[in-house]
C-alpha cells in the first residue's frame, strides 16, 4: 500500500504481520475477511500509530513501542477504555471500536478507533489555514476553549468517574514521576534533584477535580479541514485521568513557548506558537480563568510540574535507546533534551520567585 501525503514508508522493524492481523479482525470489523491495508503515521516518539484500511473505510490502529517499556506506560487497553468513556460526553475524542489484549496477535495489546480528517499542526501551518486572516488568534482560542469544555465535563458521571482518583492527585504525580526519573536516568542532573524537592515541598491546595487529558498540546489536536477555529479531534488519550485541571493547563504552557528560549529549542519543542499574533501564555491563562472561573494563582507551580514531567518522558524514551531496546535514531539526542528541560524547570522556579 503506497504511502499517502499523511503517512510514511514503514519504518524499519515496525511492520505488522498483516495476515495475522487480518485473521484476528475477521468477524470483528466488517470487510476484514476481504483483506486489509496498512500505512504508518509519522508522528509520535513512543506509541506506534497506523492507518488501517478495511473494506474501503479508514481506521487508526495504535500499539505500544517495540521492546520493553516503563511500567504503566503506553497502556493501550486503558486508552481504549478512556475513549469509550469520554467519547459520549466529548465528541472530539474519537470513537474506539475494538481492543485486543492478546499479545500473540501483534506482540502487544492494541486498539482500533475511527479515523478523523483534518489538519494536525506540527512544524508548519497548512496553506489552506495559513491563508485565512487572523488564523493564529483563531487557533489559539479554539485550542484553549476545547480544553475548557473538556474540564467542564462532570467527572462524577458514569464511566468517566472510574478513570482516576482525584484525592491527593498532585502529591502522587510528584512521587510517581520522581520515581520514574530515578529508574530512567542515565546521568546525574542536579537541576532535577532541586526541582523534585521543590515540587514536593510546595504542593498547592487541592483544586476542584475534573477530567484531564494530561498531554494537551497543539499537535495533539486536529483542526477541521481548512478551518482555524474548530477542533475536529483531540488525540493521544493514554494518560487521561481525573485530577487537578491546572496540571493540564500547566503542561500545555510547557509547549506554548517562544522560539528564542534556548533550553526549549534544544528540547525539540515545536515553535509554531512563537510567531506573531498567537496568544501568549499569559493570554491563555487569562482566558482560561475567565472561561472557567478557576483560581490560577498557583499556575507557576503547575508549569514547573509540567516541564518536569516532560523531561522525565523524554528521558524514558532515551533510556530505551541507551539500553538498546530501540534502534530509532530519532532518540539519540533525547538525553540532552531531557537535561535542557530540567534546566528549564529550575529556571522557572527562580523566575516565579518561589525558591
Amino acid at each position: 500500500m503506497a504511502a499517502s501525503s499523511e503517512t510514511i514508508a514503514m519504518r524499519s522493524g515496525e511492520n505488522l504481520p498483516l495476515d495475522t492481523l487480518r485473521d484476528y479482525l475477521r468477524g470483528k470489523i466488517e470487510g476484514a475477511e476481504r483483506g486489509i491495508e496498512l500505512q504508518q503515521f509519522p508522528n509520535g516518539h513512543s506509541n506506534l500509530t497506523y492507518l488501517l484500511r478495511i473494506g474501503g473505510r479508514d481506521y487508526v490502529l495504535r500499539r505500544p513501542p517495540l521492546g520493553p517499556v516503563a511500567p504503566k506506560a503506553h497502556d493501550m487497553v486503558r486508552e481504549y477504555h478512556v475513549l469509550r468513556a469520554v467519547h459520549p460526553h466529548f465528541p472530539e475524542a474519537p470513537e474506539a471500536f475494538l481492543v485486543c489484549e492478546d499479545t500473540a496477535v501483534l506482540g502487544a495489546p492494541f486498539f482500533v478507533m475511527e479515523r478523523r480528517h483534518g489538519a494536525v499542526l506540527r512544524e508548519e501551518i497548512p496553506h489552506a489555514i495559513a491563508d485565512i486572516p487572523d488564523h493564529p488568534r483563531k487557533i489559539s482560542e479554539a485550542f484553549l476553549d476545547t480544553l475548557v469544555r473538556l474540564h467542564a465535563i462532570d467527572a462524577s458521571t458514569g464511566d468517566v468517574s472510574l478513570l482516576g482518583k482525584p484525592e491527593g492527585y498532585v502529591e502522587r504525580q510528584v512521587r510517581g514521576w520522581a520515581d520514574r526519573w530515578e529508574r530512567a536516568k542515565t546521568a546525574e542532573v542536579t537541576e532535577m534533584d532541586h526541582v523534585v524537592r521543590w515540587l514536593a515541598a510546595r504542593v498547592p491546595p487541592p483544586a476542584r477535580p475534573s477530567l484531564i487529558h494530561n498531554d494537551y498540546k497543539l499537535d495533539n489536536i486536529m483542526l477541521a479541514s481548512g478551518t482555524p477555529d474548530r477542533v475536529e479531534a483531540v488525540l493521544d488519550w493514554e494518560m487521561a485521568t481525573i485530577g487537578d485541571p491546572l496540571s493540564d493547563l500547566g503542561l500545555t504552557l510547557c509547549y506554548w513557548t517562544w522560539a528564542t528560549d534556548p533550553d526549549v529549542r534544544v528540547a525539540g519543542i515545536p515553535a509554531l506558537t512563537a510567531g506573531p499574533e498567537w496568544y501568549t501564555r499569559d493570554q491563555l491563562v487569562a482566558r482560561y480563568a475567565e472561561r472557567t472561573g478557576r483560581d490560577v494563582t498557583h499556575i507557576g507551580y503547575y508549569e514547573v510540574l509540567g516541564v518536569f514531567k516532560l523531561a522525565v518522558i523524554i528521558q524514558q524514551i532515551y533510556s530505551r535507546f541507551h539500553r538498546g531496546q530501540t534502534q530509532d535514531e530519532r532518540f539519540e539526542n533525547f538525553a540532552a533534551r531531557a537535561t535542557a528541560l530540567a534546566k528549564r524547570a529550575a529556571w522557572l522556579v527562580e523566575r516565579y520567585g518561589m525558591l
